[in-house]
């Protein structure tokens, strides 16, 4: 399984789509026994047909009737635990698989692979992902399996004839040689074509679902529909000459099982000969059965020797997809991207505190903060500097383009900073930002987007993921809080839906729920990200004041916006 293509990072994707090795042995195992009785249960009824043909005692076939309903039972009761095993392993990696491919995307999104179409991230999260099973089923384990019945076959044939075994050996070695090479030339580059159609298809899918709106606005639903047809259509025709290759090698190995046993039977035809002195290798004394047993065999050891041309197809297939893999998982962050330390930066993750520290005692010290993106030449963020107290508010303001947003992700973690950047832990001590898991950062400091995402569900599945155990009761309190409780009642309750990303919500519903989230959490400091942008100036204020006033007093608020606050509202403003 090693080779040239596997650098690290494409072998680290692979050990993570491998079964543990003992979950794994178990399918080997059954399979290698299943491959085993296909050759004998072919080889010994041939044996027995030919010796019950000349009518010995029945006595002396006994022991191969009882052979030929073991090996017939065997081969379908080995391969049906081959097949429960395997993919009880595979099914079981992969959804581990799955969850580590997610973490390692997770802290590139967004930023590290932002260079790369949405549709090609997809195809590699979910199509490249599941084809990654296909390693320890359709190609560690044939390659194993197939590959120990051939030699065993070959050894076992020598004992009858040397010649005929070393044909047999030759055969098979020209056969693969032949299969391969015809599937190398003709499905690799359908290979290729189809990962990258593949990509194409999914990224015009979603762009057709993500902006039906606009395509319908524009009446441009047709070309979109045009470009998803024309995607599918080179997916098919690379699937087609995958597909024409994989029958052109099945026709070949046929090919070569039946020119093997016409070479069999003229090589071990002439020891049936009474007196006829072998000179070709074969035994003077061969028996008509063993003769039978003898020419069969190469129709078995072909029909297993099948499956190695396509595991190493399907190797083929699985390092592309582990390589595209890697493409999105394995390389490295970009400066700009937080690492988060987790364990190793030895603290201990703990929730945030259920009441805030005392007015005076500040919740978070910046100083000297500066961010930047991904790829940017520039800061677009520098030299910020400010303290946060329970109870206060903190208004940032700016021009469009100044950084008020890019602050708010660095105070989240969600960009690198440099400079200091300080937060008050449930124990009290004031602590690097840096230095901190990201969750449990994250526990402290919560952030409402400027435009929130509300999931496809109703409203109690989208508070609740913020605070899981939360009854009825309270998150209808909260709703009330943050001045819904009237809208909910006429949308008929918590079980009412929302649509997809809010679709049946306004903007400003939409950032009153996600307020709502953010008090479930219970954060200690609140961040709202431009929670008016759209709303008219009325309803902003009324909405800017009915926001602020549903944040517990204990707690502290960064309010970033580019527009005036209506008076009245005492807060702190920090000009960026």
């Amino acid at each position: 399984m090693s080779g040239p293509r596997l650098d690290p990072a494409t072998r680290r994707v692979l050990a993570r789509a491998r079964p543990p090795r003992r979950a794994a042995s178990l399918g080997t195992l059954l399979g290698l026994l299943a491959d085993l009785s296909v050759v004998g249960l072919l080889a010994l009824s041939m044996w027995l047909i030919v010796r019950a043909g000349e009518q010995p005692p029945i006595l002396h076939l006994n022991f191969a009737i009882v052979g030929v309903r073991a090996f017939a039972v065997g081969r379908a009761a080995f391969r049906y635990g081959e097949r429960l095993a395997g993919h009880d392993a595979a099914l079981r990696q992969l959804a581990v698989l799955r969850a580590r491919t997610f973490e390692a995307l997770v802290p590139r999104v967004p930023g590290a692979i932002e260079s790369h179409r949405r549709g090609d991230v997809l195809a590699a999260f979910v199509d490249d992902v599941d084809r990654l099973q296909d390693e320890p089923l359709r190609v560690r384990q044939p390659l194993v399996t197939s590959g120990i019945v051939v030699l065993l076959s070959v050894a076992v044939l020598a004992l009858v004839s040397p010649l005929g075994a070393a044909i047999l050996a030759a055969m098979l070695a020209v056969t693969g040689v032949l299969s391969v090479w015809l599937s190398q030339r003709i499905a690799a580059e359908s290979d290729r074509v189809i990962a990258r159609a593949q990509g194409e298809l999914a990224d015009a899918l979603l762009e057709r679902f993500a902006a039906a709106e606009v395509l319908a606005a524009f009446g441009a639903q047709g070309r979109q529909r045009a470009r998803i047809a024309a995607a599918e259509a080179r997916v098919i025709d690379a699937q087609l000459r995958r597909t024409r290759s994989a029958g052109l090698g099945a026709a070949l190995i046929s090919l070569g099982s039946g020119i093997t046993t016409v070479l069999l039977i003229l090589v071990l035809a002439p020891a049936l000969v009474p007196g006829f002195a072998s000179g070709s290798g074969a035994s003077a004394t061969l028996s008509a059965p063993l003769f039978a047993a003898a020419v069969i065999v190469p129709a078995a050891v072909f029909e297993i020797f099948a499956q190695l041309p396509v595991a190493i197809a399907a190797r083929r297939t699985v390092l592309a997809s582990a390589a595209r893999v890697a493409t999105f998982t394995e390389a490295p962050l970009p400066p700009e991207l937080p690492r988060d330390p987790g364990r190793s930066s030895g603290r201990r993750s703990v929730p945030a505190p259920a009441t805030a520290p005392s007015r005076g005692s500040s919740l978070l010290e910046v100083s000297g903060l500066s961010a930047r993106y991904p790829g940017a030449a520039d800061e677009a963020l520098s030299g910020v500097s400010f303290v946060l107290e329970p109870g206060r508010t903190l208004v940032v303001t700016g021009e469009s383009g100044a950084g008020k947003s890019t602050l708010a992700l660095a105070l989240v973690r969600l960009l690198e900073y440099a400079g200091s950047y300080r937060v008050r832990t449930a124990d009290g001590e004031l602590v690097e930002a840096r230095d901190l898991p990201g969750a449990e950062l994250r526990s402290i400091v919560g952030l409402c987007e400027q435009t929130p995402h509300l999931f496809d569900a109703d409203l109690r599945q989208n508070l609740l993921f913020a605070r899981e155990g939360a009854t009825d009761a309270e998150l209808v309190a909260v709703l009330e809080r943050v001045g819904l409780g009237s809208w909910l009642r006429e949308r008929g309750g918590l079980a009412a839906p929302v649509g997809e990303r809010g679709a049946l919500v306004s903007g400003g519903q939409a950032q009153r729920i996600a307020l709502a989230r953010a008090i479930l959490a219970d954060f200690p400091v609140v961040i709202l990200d431009e929670p008016t942008a759209g709303v008219d100036r009325e309803l902003a204020d009324l909405l800017l004041q009915d926001l602020l006033g549903a944040v517990p007093e204990d707690r502290a608020v960064m309010l970033i916006t580019h527009t005036e606050l209506p008076a009245g509202l005492p807060f702190t403003r920090l000009e960026i």
